[in-house]
This record gives C-alpha cells, structure tokens and sequence, in this order.
C-alpha cells in the first residue's frame, strides 16, 4: 500500500473498540483518525471517557485524542476518514451504521446487518468472493460506502473448520460451546454468577450460531446468496475464562474419512489473506495440536497472533462422523482482527 487509509472507530470505548485500537497501533496501512462513542463520551478526551482494559498500555497519542458522537455530521467535522469500523453494541448499530454506509464502507462488528441478504458476512479465508455482493447493495440502496459485517465471535471459528471439511461433505454439525467472559464486554458477567459456576445460557447467541454458518458457507449465484445445505445444532455456555472461546464440534460427513485425512484437511487449509499476504492474515488460519489435553484456553488463544484456530481431539464418533475442539481469541479473531482483516481484503480487492 503507498498510503495509509485512515479510519474511524464507532464505540471506541467499548471492549472491542479497544481491541481494534490495540491491533491497529503499527498497521502498515490503516491509521486511527476519528474516535466515536456515546453521548456521554463525547467531548471528553479518550483518557477521560475510556476505562482500558487492554493488557497493553495505553497509546499517549490515543489518549490525547477527543471522542466525537456517534453521527455522520460529528465524525465528518472530526476528520477525513475513508472507512469506519464499528464496534457498536448491536441493538443500537442498525440505523447509524446504515447512516454511515451512505458515504462510507463501513466494517461491522455488530449483529444488526448479518443476515440482510444483500449484506456479506464475512470470513475472509472462507468466503472472499461473497464480497461481490457489494455492489448489488450499493446500487440497490443508493450509496456510495457499504456495509460488510463479521460473523458471531463462535461462528467464526467453527466456520473456519468446517470449510474445510465441506470437501468430505459435510450434512450435520452439533457444538457446544465453552465462552470467555470478554464475550460479553465489560463489566460482562457479574463476578457472583461466574465465580466456582458456569452459565448454560447466553442470550440471543445460539441462535446466531445456527442461522449464520449457512450464509458463511453457501454460495453466491450472481445476485445472491444460496445457504449451504447443511443442519447445526448449537448449546452456548459461558465459563470462568477472560479470553478464548473453546468449541466441541460434532460433524456428520457423506464420505467417511480418517482422522488422518481431517487432519490434514485442517493443516493444508489456506485463503486469499494467505495467498496475498494481508498484514493480519495468520501463516496458518488452522493450526492442529496433537496433544491429547489441547487445546487449552490459556496456551492456545495467542496462536497466530490470535488470528489463528487451533484444534486437536480429532476423532470419530459413534453416531456423528468426526469429533474435534476447536479454540479461537474471540476478541481478536473473534471481533477486531477480523474486521481488520476483512478491511485489509476489501482494499486489495480495491471494493474499499
């Protein structure tokens, strides 16, 4: 790139708006220009209307800046962006990231647009060419930017394996899920109901887990598109863990591989963020453990950067096919890294 593209965060304050300002400090082609929040936020400098909880410090030149209101108008005299991420709480994201979209591309975190059709949902090794779905939207709403949208933070990682898996092909998954805690931002989850406890529910995320897949993985006939044929079955749980969402996937394939032809599955597994280099893109999108005790929260979720999804347990199953865990940083390629790489993508395919 020979220059930078500079960018505005919506909901900078929040817990995955902090993650993009962490990941986005040194990116060799993107550079913070505006940062917006909530009324309450605005007006103050980001020190004053931020409680950082990154592990890393904070950047001075980041805390010196204002925060602006979330409005076209406020981010507009702010600054010259040319796109926005947003990492806005999804019942408040529909209407204003439709606002920004009119003039913007804009990369979303938030559920509110996943599942208009002409919206892609994006896993930038999995379904690169469903950004052509772009232009069908811009011409159909009248706008000059777009709206691009990253999957649930547990979709994204079952989806990455199961990609793969669709070469066997693949008729029926189950997963349940073990979720961390930054999941639900901050404050989250009060520490009397997570302390010595695990919570069997998380409000609205099943269902996103068993309507979104299809999307991911369907394919695009020229105008719009056509879900995968496939049946999910999901349980959510959140457990007593800050980072790293681990999944236990159970997968019905047509064919009847070994473990050993999954395995390699995963391992030979590549994408166009792979094949073009991005800046964010994990050498390996899949990286396999063969220990019998991993993956593991703790040790894994750094993988790649924590761009990557590491799995292991690989076995078949008595009733399903296969049977595998699969760990992933649901901040990071959960959340922020996604949106980063799926901006990364959009530029070199010249969409943004």
């Amino acid at each position: 790139m020979s220059s930078h593209r500079k960018v505005a965060i919506l909901g900078a304050t929040g817990a995955v708006g902090q993650r993009f300002i962490q990941l986005l400090q040194g990116h060799p082609w993107f550079q913070i220009e505006v940062l917006a929040a909530s009324e309450k936020s605005a007006g103050k400098k980001y020190k004053g209307a931020c409680n950082w909880t990154m592990q890393t410090n904070l950047p001075k030149e980041i805390a010196e800046m204002n925060v602006v209101n979330c409005d076209v108008e406020s981010v507009e005299k702010a600054g010259n962006v040319d796109f926005v991420f947003s990492a806005l709480p999804g019942g408040l994201a529909g209407p204003v990231e439709t606002d920004f979209a009119a003039l913007y591309p804009v990369f979303s975190k938030a559920s509110a647009h996943r599942m208009d059709p002409d919206v892609p949902l994006i896993i930038p090794e999995v379904n690169p060419d469903h950004a052509a779905l772009i232009p069908i939207q811009r011409k159909a709403r009248g706008w000059k930017g777009f709206i691009s949208t990253d999957p649930n933070c547990s979709t994204i990682q079952l989806a990455i394996t199961l990609k793969p898996l669709m070469k066997f092909g693949l008729s029926q998954v189950m997963v349940s899920t073990m979720q961390a805690l930054s999941g639900a931002g901050y404050p989250g989850v009060s520490s009397l109901d997570i302390l010595d406890n695990v919570v069997p529910f998380i409000s609205g995320e099943e269902d996103k887990m068993e309507s979104e897949p299809q999307k991911i993985l369907g394919s695009f006939d020229g105008n719009r598109i056509c879900p995968a044929d496939f049946m999910l079955s999901s349980s959510c749980h959140r457990v007593n863990v800050i980072d790293g969402h681990l999944e236990s996937v159970f997968v019905k394939l047509d064919d009847n591989p070994t473990v050993e032809e999954i395995e390699e599955a995963f391992i030979q597994f590549r994408g166009e963020p792979q094949k073009l280099n991005l800046p964010s893109a994990p050498e390996n999108p899949i990286v396999v453990r063969k220990e019998p005790s991993r993956p593991q929260p703790r040790y894994d979720r750094d993988e790649g950067k924590g761009m990557s999804v590491v799995v292991g347990r690989i076995r078949k199953d008595p009733i399903m096919t296969a049977k595998y865990l699969c760990l992933g940083h649901n901040t990071i390629r959960g959340a922020a890294g996604a949106g980063i790489l799926s901006a990364e993508l959009m530029v070199t395919k010249g969409i943004a």
